[in-house]
């Protein structure tokens, strides 16, 4: 397998940013991404996400900022001149040519000689997997098979940068997880960086190694998969990585990080984040981490339940009116009087509202 990247050490992100007249779509980007690393942008629809992507890609232009591949600088750069393979969420194929000329649709571009072209799609159909394929149109494909062509099509050029833009989304839930085991495999194979945008907190903890979680334009939090599924260091971020439940809180005291604090009528302990000293908080639980046991601290009505495989997810609503997702083993009848708890290092206690 000949098929690898370009070398370089590392792309540099420096405060990039991007208006569209008076709205900031990305607002001081800064990001170092080394050789071999898998990055996800993460965030909800409109987080700037794709915008981002774009701006790498040379399809958006910055209005501040700059990017760097190594000491080059490449903003400047039109779309093909910075090398770097791109793959799209519809694909991006075209219907009329077969799977051979797709995927060496760049190197042509490129001026490459036929027979070097002949090599390097035949490897790069031989790293997805899909050899036996390369006269078939794209209409006589899978999904999962287009968008492995897709990513041919992309490291065929043996670029730097791969960028990935939502690329499982239009994938069934079997598909996708079959083609992130591919992507991360074939990301491996390569050496070469990539970027990936997801709104989808899983691909993004399954695939990456690091994770930059995007609101409003502008970084929230950058951390491993660990990082942001334990420790989320704001609440927007929290509630993102599934602390669905955000209950309103009061601190009674602090012990280092430990805090305690009363919620619905009860006294409970969790880990502070980045709440104050005293007054109102928000504790946040996934609902995996909230159980019914029979001294909890937090007490429910049972309003519905939803079987979801191995147990059970259960909602409620405490006296003070405030709804609360929790798991179950067992279904609970709706109007169920419960007791609920969680683990203390597993609650996290932030500070009310969202920190800018």
């Amino acid at each position: 397998m000949a098929i690898t990247s370009r070398d370089f050490r590392e792309l540099r992100l420096e405060n990039i940013s991007r208006a569209f007249g008076t709205h900031n779509a990305l607002r001081d980007v800064s990001l170092t991404v080394k050789r071999g690393e898998f990055i996800a942008l993460l965030g909800p629809s409109g987080c700037g996400k794709s915008t981002a992507l774009n701006c790498l890609a040379g399809l958006l232009s910055l209005t501040g900022g700059g990017i760097w591949l190594d000491d080059r600088r490449i903003d400047r750069l039109k779309p093909e001149d910075r090398g770097f393979g791109m793959v799209f969420q519809n694909y991006a194929l075209f219907p009329h040519m077969n799977v051979r000329r797709n995927v060496g649709f760049g190197l042509k571009m490129q001026g490459m000689a036929k027979s070097a072209i002949d090599l390097k799609v035949e490897e790069s159909l031989g790293v997805v997997r899909l050899a036996q394929q390369a006269d078939k149109l794209p209409g006589q494909l899978s999904g999962g098979q287009q968008q492995r062509v897709a990513i041919a099509r992309a490291i065929a050029v043996e670029p730097p940068l791969v960028l990935m833009d939502e690329p499982l989304s239009n994938l069934d839930a079997k598909l996708r997880l079959e083609m992130r085991a591919e992507i991360r495999r074939i990301h491996r194979l390569l050496g070469s960086a990539t970027i990936y945008v997801t709104h989808d907190q899983d691909e993004a903890l399954s695939l990456a190694d690091r994770i930059v979680v995007l609101r409003d334009g502008g970084v929230r939090q950058i951390g491993t998969p660990q990082d942001l599924y334990n420790r989320p260091a704001h609440l927007d971020v929290a509630e993102f990585m599934g602390f669905r439940n955000a209950l309103p809180a009061r601190i009674v005291r602090k012990h280092g990080d430990d805090v305690e604090m009363t919620l619905a009528g009860a006294s409970l302990w969790g880990k502070g984040m980045d709440a104050t000293d005293t007054g109102e908080v928000v504790a946040a639980i996934r609902p995996s981490d909230l159980v019914p046991m029979p001294d909890g601290a937090i007490g429910a009505t049972v309003t519905g339940m939803e079987y979801s495989g191995e147990n059970f997810l259960g909602s409620g609503r405490t006296a003070d009116g405030c709804e609360v997702f929790f798991r179950a083993r067992d279904a609970i009848d709706p109007g169920a009087a419960i007791r609920l708890g969680a683990p203390p290092d597993r609650i996290l206690v932030y500070a009310r509202g969202i920190t800018p």
